[in-house]
């Protein structure tokens, strides 16, 4: 595994026109991550508009030895309907890359439903068998769902190795996301982590100024994203974390303070709690997660749960476009009940010690996700 723990995350990559990418000046890019000593690269069928894997092809692989950097992509179960299409997706990504084999081969986003795919359609002793094969090196999963999911998945399935996790200073404690508890399910099961949205698709790179300043007062000379970075990369068990990189400012930046990692101190880990509670204190529901309401509710909802992730929505930037939290939703509904589901028998609003008006509440997290 690599020494450096920043992997370029070839997600957002610069485009001409917003349906083709700029190769010239990803070229430039790729060329300044491996001088700068970085070598770990990240796709996906379905990145840049379908056309992430091809720029990776024309931006590394043609130009650069095989030897000199990592490359690792996914297969999506929303792309595969029957066994044969594993094949089809999988020859069709060595053709579009350009490469013999892959370094990390990941099953993309496992939740309960991508999880009953990928068993119906054997796609665990799938990828086996690509690394038995010599076509892949190291095989894992990313995954957006709840700890207690990912708890079976690794126990189900140990020969997975390693597991891609949402993970960020503000999902941390997030009732909904549960940075923390997958992050600890992996770390009991011995799994190596990689991080993925450390800076919430830039969420956490446009704070408001009293967040910014507070990050500028202590480190004038390192940039918002750092901290957010950072936080990610001093975790012990994590071994790689991805940035999806946009433009050349941004990956000097975040090669300069990679390239030497400094830990977290006990100090910034302090300003980081200080900035969570500026970055929630105006969130739509204040709801403290405690419960309480969850056990005599007839129609099963999470409520908390419902809370924490249209909070943590509202908290994204409007540019960022596709965030994760409705499908944290859908997936926790498969499960339990939807806000939707809320019959107004006001038995929650009677338990909460917080004396939020859950009723109205669940109202606007049906407006938010939907129905």
């Amino acid at each position: 595994m690599s020494a450096k723990k920043l992997g370029f995350g070839l997600m957002r990559l610069p485009m001409l026109d917003g349906e083709t990418v700029d190769i010239e000046t990803t070229s430039q890019m790729v060329d300044e991550f491996l001088a700068r000593g970085f070598t770990y690269f990240d796709t996906a069928w379905m990145y840049c508009n379908f056309k992430s894997e091809e720029a990776t092809k024309e931006a590394l692989v043609k130009r650069h030895p095989r030897d000199s950097y990592t490359l690792a992509t996914k297969l999506h179960a929303g792309f595969i309907k029957t066994k044969e299409d594993r094949d089809k997706v999988f020859n069709e990504q060595l053709r579009k890359t350009g490469v013999d084999y892959f370094d990390y081969y990941l099953l993309h986003d496992v939740g309960e439903d991508h999880y009953r795919i990928y068993n119906e359609l054997d796609c665990f002793n799938w990828i086996m068998d690509k690394k038995e094969k010599g076509l892949v090196k190291k095989i894992g999963f990313s995954f957006h769902d709840n700890a207690e999911l990912l708890d079976r998945v690794l126990t189900e399935h140990p020969e997975m190795e390693f597991v891609q996790l949402q993970i960020n200073y503000l999902d941390w404690d997030s009732v909904g996301v549960q940075s923390r508890k997958c992050y600890e399910v992996a770390t009991k099961h011995g799994v190596p982590v990689i991080v993925m949205e450390p800076v919430k698709g830039g969420t956490l790179a446009k704070v408001p100024s009293t967040v910014e300043d507070l990050f500028k007062n202590y480190a004038p000379d390192m940039s918002v994203p750092s901290w957010a970075i950072r936080f990610a990369a001093s975790l012990d068990n994590v071994f790689m974390v991805l940035s999806g990189m946009s433009d050349m400012a941004q990956l000097k930046d975040n090669t300069d303070y990679m390239a030497d990692l400094k830990p977290l101190t006990d100090e910034e880990k302090e300003i980081i709690k200080k900035a969570v509670e500026i970055l929630n204190s105006n969130i739509a529901v204040p709801c403290t997660g405690c419960a309480y309401c969850v056990d005599g509710c007839p129609m099963k909802i999470n409520i908390p749960k419902c809370f924490s992730l249209l909070n943590a929505d509202l908290q994204e930037i409007k540019e960022k476009g596709w965030t994760p939290q409705g499908e944290y939703y859908d997936r926790m509904t498969q499960t339990s009940g939807k806000a939707s589901d809320c019959i107004a028998c006001g038995q929650c609003e009677g338990m909460c010690p917080q004396h939020l008006p859950i009723i109205e509440d669940l109202k606007m997290v049906v407006k938010h996700f939907g129905k």
